[in-house]
């Protein structure tokens, strides 16, 4: 019998098998690392839409501040139209201020459910200004979720929810569009798992020195550099909703992501819609650039479409769409 005839094929084959062995295992931690992503939907944002639509909400005849209220109805009327076209019902929920009318709009997704999650933007700006990134993108997410959403089998109805007057001189006011809509939902005992506030997604900035924190010493932890979209959430108390979202935010790998937990008292934790729900005891969180910590266009005239990065912006938008979808 020759031995090395047979131990030379035997030896062939052991090395194959190992070779297919760890190149499986290669394959499958690769999948772990991209779970969110290997299982979603085909569907992902569209920037031609994005541009489309952030055209639209800032090359405005006039701005869509609470004085000129036609064109601010007239805002309202274009995210309806547009919402009218994916989801299963849309409405306006209106009330006066003033003695005129004002308008959030409202589209929603898996009526058939009944535990509702409410993804917010407002679409109103402070003052002359375009307010690209405050808040025309946050609008634009909104409309691109419409889209996106549509023939979704999801776990939770969805409601999307285009808020006006959030901006002075109504900040802190109960004439907040999202004051209304919290207190409706609490007034009517509706059953929300939880709410997350799209708040300026659209800059990003990778020079050294471009990021700002309200606490100096935060640099250290989260570096220097606008490059990054926020999750921000309660110090405390923030409940399962916003823990389940961020971690299927992350998760996406989409966009570089970081959460900052602080108390309220904390300058800008709650400079936006989700504080309505915080304060309707509703778990709630915001995505964000962080504002005025980064972009210096904050409330100017300078806040431009020209200044967005679109590129950036888009995978925020995916990332929304992939912690929905996945939501347990």
């Amino acid at each position: 019998m020759n031995l090395k005839k047979i131990i030379k094929p035997t030896r062939n084959k052991i090395f194959l098998l190992v070779g297919l062995f760890i190149i499986t295992c290669i394959f499958l931690i690769g999948i772990g690392k991209n779970n969110l992503s290997a299982q979603s939907s085909p569907v992902v944002t569209d920037s031609a839409l994005v541009k489309k639509h952030l055209i639209a909400l800032t090359q405005t005849p006039q701005f869509r501040n609470h004085k000129n209220i036609g064109q601010l109805n007239a805002v309202a009327d274009y995210i309806h139209q547009t919402f009218a076209i994916y989801g299963d019902s849309t409405n306006f929920q209106e009330y006066k201020v003033d003695g005129k009318v004002y308008k959030n709009v409202i589209t929603s997704f898996g009526t058939e459910n009944t535990k509702r999650i409410i993804m917010g933007a407002h679409y109103d700006v402070c003052g002359d200004q375009q307010g690209a990134d405050d808040n025309a993108t946050g609008v634009t997410a909104l409309l691109e979720l419409a889209r996106m959403l549509k023939g979704q089998k999801l776990k939770y109805r969805v409601d999307l929810v285009a808020y006006t007057l959030e901006e002075p001189p109504y900040f802190r006011t109960e004439n907040m569009g999202s004051y209304i809509h919290a207190k409706y939902l609490k007034d009517n005992k509706i059953d929300v798992y939880g709410m997350a506030s799209v708040e300026m997604i659209g800059y990003f900035r990778d020079e050294k020195g471009s990021q700002t924190f309200p606490v100096g010493i935060l640099s250290w932890i989260y570096g220097d550099q606008g490059n990054f979209i926020t999750l921000v959430k309660k110090f405390s108390g923030a409940g399962p909703f916003v823990r389940n979202f961020i971690g299927n935010f992350k998760d996406s790998g989409q966009i570089k992501t970081e959460t900052f937990s602080a108390p309220k008292f904390v300058a800008g934790i709650d400079f936006s819609d989700h504080l309505n729900y915080w304060n309707f005891d509703i778990p709630a969180l915001m995505i964000t650039d962080t504002s005025f910590f980064r972009n210096k266009n904050y409330h100017e005239p300078t806040d431009t479409l020209e200044t967005l990065d679109i590129k950036r912006m888009t995978k925020v938008i995916d990332a929304i769409f992939l912690s929905i979808i996945h939501l347990k």
